[in-house]
């Protein structure tokens, strides 16, 4: 068959910020770098423009290709039918919940993609052409990073990423050795630390010309201990670049590795995600091994971290069996003392493919919500300690006290006054940013529910 393109399609939600993006489809983009020179190919994403009127624009030699995550599965159905209704022939899709609960998509999807596709994707492109499609595509390896997908001068042009987007994604490794009982990475990117050679990563950062990113790992500073002498002359190379900043997910033994994070602070790392979980210690079965809910322990790593001049946003999940209203008072205590930078609170979330979720099954716990409201922001399931309407009114309150304007300025101003005062300009942005990221992601829960977005205000007490 004779191909015309090949679509690449970003279902989102966020929208724009100030006429930008937050951050561009980064697996599309290494996706889009693998369709042959002579083929040509486009991402949309549908966080900078309805999509609606292009769709109905596509023919049966169009490839088009969709990737979402749990919560625009919904979206991705319905763009699906419309590239239909306009005569595709062939819609693939792909992405992390397909691969969790790829019998979700398959009815409405010509070609299911599951696993990471670097090997998959590319064939499928020659069986489009060769018409010898198959229904279904599963890359069963762990794929070496080396050489895998890089991107294309051909896809950063068309990217235009310093114009359109706010904040550039990256990857640097892949994998978790933890098993947390709620977290999808070990089902998506498997248990096993992989790393992108230094150069290649170098290499990337200078073609694509950015000056700022945020790491896509699924826990980067885990390779703090992993693999020290990596991490080491990572941050060695990425020092002497024109970085402004960048930012990455981490758990909180970072801290005890305070000559890397010095390296870390030289190579322009600007805040590190922690991922805490919970200050409730009968928690630690279902944290995987890598929080057990010690306030202290959370403190001193904080301090350390902070000491070498780099920022901390606190993660939080609430909703684990052993939480009541009063873990989100006690965590809400934690934070206004503890110094962090920036924090994140959400509530627990039973994804496909998760023991999470195979235990609310067992249990007969799992409530009737479609996946639009898998994000991380509404109740999907029935608590174990306290109903589900006070575990939304404790949500609530946690995040109007936590994300009003008074005490983003508060954590935003601490953050800036750790850089010198000529650093501080460049840093404005970064301080309050990641706040202001958060307090959008809790808005959904009352856009989604038919309120206003800034649904502040109003003394939401946690008993009736």
């Amino acid at each position: 068959m004779d191909i015309r393109r090949v679509v690449l399609i970003h279902p989102g939600r966020e929208g724009r910020i100030l006429g930008r993006g937050t951050g561009a489809p980064y697996t599309l983009m290494r996706l889009a770098a693998l369709v042959p020179a002579e083929i040509p190919v486009e991402i949309w994403d549908e966080n900078l423009e309805c999509l609606d009127g292009r769709l109905q624009q596509l023919g049966p030699n169009d490839l088009v290709g969709i990737t979402s995550k749990t919560l625009a599965i919904e979206s991705a159905e319905r763009m699906a039918g419309i590239a239909h209704r306009a005569g595709v022939r062939t819609v693939v899709v792909g992405g992390a919940h397909v691969t969790l609960a790829s019998e979700d998509v398959a009815g409405w999807a010509d070609v299911v993609v599951t696993g990471e596709a670097y090997h998959t994707w590319p064939q499928l492109i020659q069986d489009f052409i060769h018409d010898r499609l198959q229904p279904r595509y599963h890359d069963s390896t762990w794929a070496d990073l080396a050489g895998v997908a890089p991107i294309t001068d051909r896809v950063i042009r068309m990217m235009d990423e310093n114009r359109r987007y706010w904040t550039p994604m990256m990857e640097i490794t892949r994998g978790c050795p933890r098993n947390c009982s709620f977290c999808t990475a070990i089902r998506v990117s498997g248990q096993r630390m992989r790393l992108r050679p230094i150069d290649e990563v170098v290499d990337e950062i200078g073609r694509r010309g950015i000056k700022r990113f945020f790491l896509t790992d699924d826990n980067f500073g885990l390779a703090f201990r992993t693999d020290p002498a990596y991490i080491e002359a990572l941050l060695k190379a990425l020092a002497p670049l024109p970085l402004r900043s960048w930012t990455a997910q981490a758990e909180m033994m970072v801290s005890q590795y305070p000559d890397l994070l010095r390296l870390a602070k030289l190579a322009h790392l600007d805040k590190l995600f922690l991922g805490f979980e919970s200050v409730n210690p009968a928690n630690r079965r279902e944290l995987g091994g890598k929080s057990k809910g010690q306030i202290a322990q959370y403190r001193e790593a904080i301090k350390a971290i902070q000491a070498q001049g780099i920022g901390v946003v606190g993660l939080f999940v609430f909703g684990f069996d052993h939480d009541t209203p009063q873990t989100l008072v006690d965590t809400w205590e934690f934070v206004r003392e503890s110094g962090l930078d920036s924090v994140s609170m959400t509530v627990l979330t039973p994804y496909p493919g998760t023991p999470f979720r195979d235990q609310l099954v067992s249990e007969n716990r799992l409530l009737d919500r479609a996946w639009r409201y898998y994000d991380t922001a509404h109740v999907t399931f029935q608590p174990k300690s306290m109903t589900v309407a006070e575990l939304e009114r404790a949500y609530d309150w946690f995040c109007r006290t936590a994300y009003s304007p008074a005490q983003m300025a508060l954590r935003g101003a601490r953050a800036l006054g750790r850089h010198t005062p000529t650093n501080m300009p460049s840093k404005l942005f970064s301080s309050f940013s990641t706040d202001y990221g958060y307090r959008r992601t809790y808005a959904w829960r009352h856009a989604a529910d038919g309120r206003l977005l800034n649904a502040w205000g109003g003394d939401l007490r946690l008993n009736p």
